[in-house]
């Protein structure tokens, strides 16, 4: 995987992406570190698709179960969960109903 820095994408895009052999990801970065991946269409774009957006539904699976762990949510016993979805919805109608 080649990394590119944002600034020489945005200035030299298609010269950036030349020294890239072909079919190889590019990790673009900028100053906050890691930003974007280009990831190359190979074959059949709604199958590369398809895959693109299982892995990025398990990344947001994983972020999900470590916020939880972090905050003790994992620890949560059904009733408190039912508890915690009755208070939502509640607000939810109190705002619906002003």
């Amino acid at each position: 995987m080649r990394q590119v820095s944002l600034r020489e994408f945005r200035t030299r895009g298609a010269k950036a992406l030349k020294k890239v052999p072909r079919g190889e990801t590019v990790l673009l970065s900028g100053q906050q570190g890691p930003a974007y991946f280009l990831v190359p269409v190979l074959g059949d774009v709604s199958l590369q698709d398809q895959d693109l957006r299982t892995a990025l539904a398990k990344a947001s699976l994983r972020e999900s179960w470590a916020y939880a762990r972090e905050t003790g949510a994992d620890k949560m016993t059904d009733e408190e969960i039912d508890a915690e979805i009755a208070l939502v919805r509640a607000e939810q109608q109190r705002r619906a109903t002003k």
